[in-house]
């Protein structure tokens, strides 16, 4: 069972989180190499000077974390940190999980089955219809939708699951409103539903905050549902990680004169199951139901930690197998014939050094 969130352990998680350099995949490696956030807490200065890092790494102080953790009591938000009781089962197996989820609202939605719905900002009025009869046909059989809070084809989804429960991801922090024109919509979510987003009070929605956004859409939900996606849009971003993440995906065939539709259309083309109905989505979901359910249950504690001694030898000879060319974690490791837990340790002591990037798809490269 996960261990209950203390507060001295909501301040060094959240101390761990806002450090610079510091990311979802780096966050989950510190936790299973020191099994605790205090004790990572300790070693990140070494880590960092190991890995090149020319100034002292110093960790998110614990004032500032405790006056961002009363601010968002103050607007009744709590947090959900990975590994411990209350964080979302259908995220916490991910790779690039989100540490950190500050949740505002009904927090027993995510205790039960979800699908995600997603699509065009500019919809057409048919796609806005049809989602329309979806939304509240497969709400109304007790599954929760989750969408961005997006112009179009999200507030549709949110506005037509109100009453039996949505679940709304956000980009930003919860005291701004994106779209505007949505803001009654969010504040709507707020009592009747659920807000989640991985970004503190304050946070303005920026560009970059919203691929990343998607990965928590598409995690929470057993599938996705895809209405009007043009070839290079946002939605098309979500079905690829719901894919990634082993989701359902679904699609709504479209006009292939309408250029809305064919992304979505090409989903289809590529495997997505074709739907046209709330009946159909039931038809492809409900067989899963009770095997993602089982598979919840299963997800196993974190191990015990067991941090590896690395010689200077081992450094050397992984730095010299990496360089600006990105490449696969499991193949740097087995190139470099060094054990699994030497090399997170390694590649942490570079990320927080900032000379390693996570490329898409989980490939890493070296900066210099």
């Amino acid at each position: 069972m996960p261990k209950a969130l203390r507060e001295e352990d909501l301040v060094a998680y959240l101390q761990l989180t806002r450090t610079d350099g510091i990311g979802a995949v780096t966050f989950q490696r510190l936790l299973m190499l020191y099994g605790s956030p205090q004790e990572a807490l300790v070693h990140l200065p070494e880590l960092a000077k190991r890995g090149g890092r020319k100034r002292g790494l110093k960790p998110a102080s614990a004032a500032q974390v405790k006056k961002e953790i009363a601010a968002t009591r103050e607007v009744n938000g709590t947090y959900l940190v990975w590994g411990t009781a209350g964080y979302p089962t259908m995220l916490q197996s991910l790779p690039d999980a989100p540490p950190v989820i500050e949740a505002y609202g009904h927090l027993h939605l995510l205790e039960k089955p979800a699908i995600a719905m997603v699509g065009a900002r500019n919809a057409s009025a048919a796609a806005l219809k049809l989602t329309q009869a979806i939304a509240a046909g497969v709400s109304a059989r007790d599954f929760i939708i989750i969408s961005g809070l997006a112009r179009g084809i999200d507030g549709v989804a949110h506005t037509q699951s109100l009453d039996n429960g949505t679940i709304a991801v956000i980009a930003n922090g919860i005291d701004h409103h994106y779209p505007p024109e949505n803001e009654k919509l969010q504040r709507q979510i707020l009592e009747q539903g659920l807000i989640l987003t991985e970004h503190p009070l304050g946070t303005a929605p920026l560009a970059r905050q919203f691929p990343r956004r998607n990965r928590i859409i598409s995690g929470l939900a057993m599938g996705i549902v895809v209405t009007e996606a043009a070839r290079k849009s946002g939605s098309l971003i979500t079905a690829r990680l719901a894919a990634e993440q082993g989701r359902e995906v679904m699609a709504v065939p479209g006009s292939p004169l309408d250029v809305r539709c064919q992304g979505s259309n090409n989903l289809i083309r590529e495997g997505a199951s074709l739907v046209e109905s709330a009946d159909d989505v039931l038809e492809v979901m409900e067989p899963l139901l009770h095997h993602t359910l089982e598979a919840q249950a299963q997800i196993p504690p974190l191990a015990k930690p067991n941090p590896p001694q690395v010689t200077d030898p081992d450094r050397k000879h992984l730095h010299t197998l990496l360089n600006a060319v990105p490449i696969m974690i499991d193949e740097l490791i087995e190139i470099s014939g060094l054990p699994i837990a030497s090399v997170h340790l390694i590649l942490i002591e570079l990320e927080l050094a900032g000379r390693l990037t996570q490329e898409a798809g989980g490939k890493i490269s070296l900066l210099d």
